[in-house]
């Protein structure tokens, strides 16, 4: 009994001395890495789902070649009718043809037969809770370098082979004498010209003017005869 007061005392004293630590919300950082950016690349994929509890009846299928992206879905609607989506994206944009398959049904609600039927009541849905995924640096590993191995390259010396020469024959032209034909002569025609006579005017005689010379006997002077005064011998 006294040991059982001792331990109580003991117990009571540790508890009111006990101060409780100071609760911190722990620091959160995000962790840092390099973005690494990659070219794209080619893909496809599909899938397909039908689950008959959840009412989930649907299939998708989609590819790319990098430039061009091109699918189609197809999902049963509340309706029964099955929606076809064919798409296409590309650098022109995103284009879509819609089809429909089956006609759209609206069943009457059937009112519960029995009290069975009447306490059953279809289960909520409850959207899943959504759990960001913890991040996980990825590890990088360096590539492996291995050196090519040299190949000397085997060198082939090329044949020669002497081309043959054939002497061109030579054939003397045959000469053929050209035919030469006379040509035939036609004289020109003459046309005797038209004689016309000249106009011939008479001129207009004009007798000249004339003048008789008045005439001037000329001086006569008789010499002096002067005798010589030697006669020749005869």
């Amino acid at each position: 009994m006294k040991s059982f007061i001792l331990v109580t005392l003991f117990a009571f004293a540790a508890a009111t001395t006990y101060k409780a630590a100071e609760y911190k919300a722990p620091k959160y950082e995000t962790p840092k890495y390099e973005e690494v950016t990659y070219a794209p690349q080619p893909y496809s994929f599909g899938y397909d789902v039908q689950d008959k509890e959840s009412y989930n009846d649907f299939e998708h299928n989609e590819k790319s070649d990098y430039n061009v992206v091109s699918g189609s879905y197809r999902v049963v609607l509340p309706d029964s009718r099955i929606q076809i989506v064919t798409y296409k994206a590309d650098a022109n944009g995103y284009t879509a043809d819609v089809k429909y398959e089956g006609e759209a049904k609206y069943p009457e609600y059937a009112v519960p037969q029995s009290k069975a039927d009447a306490s059953y009541s279809a289960p909520s849905y409850k959207a899943p809770e959504y759990k960001q995924p913890a991040y996980v640096a990825p590890a990088y590993t360096a590539p492996s370098y291995t050196t090519p191995a040299y190949t000397t390259p085997s060198y082939t010396t090329p044949s020669y082979t002497t081309p043959s020469y054939t002497t061109p024959s030579y054939t003397t032209p045959a000469y053929t004498t050209p035919s030469y034909t006379t040509s035939a002569y036609k004289a020109p025609a003459y046309t005797t010209p038209a004689y016309k006579a000249p106009a011939y005017t008479t001129p207009a005689y004009k007798a000249p003017a004339y003048t008789t010379p008045a005439y001037k006997a000329p001086a006569y002077t008789t010499p002096a005869y002067k005798a010589p005064a030697v006669y020749p011998k005869y």
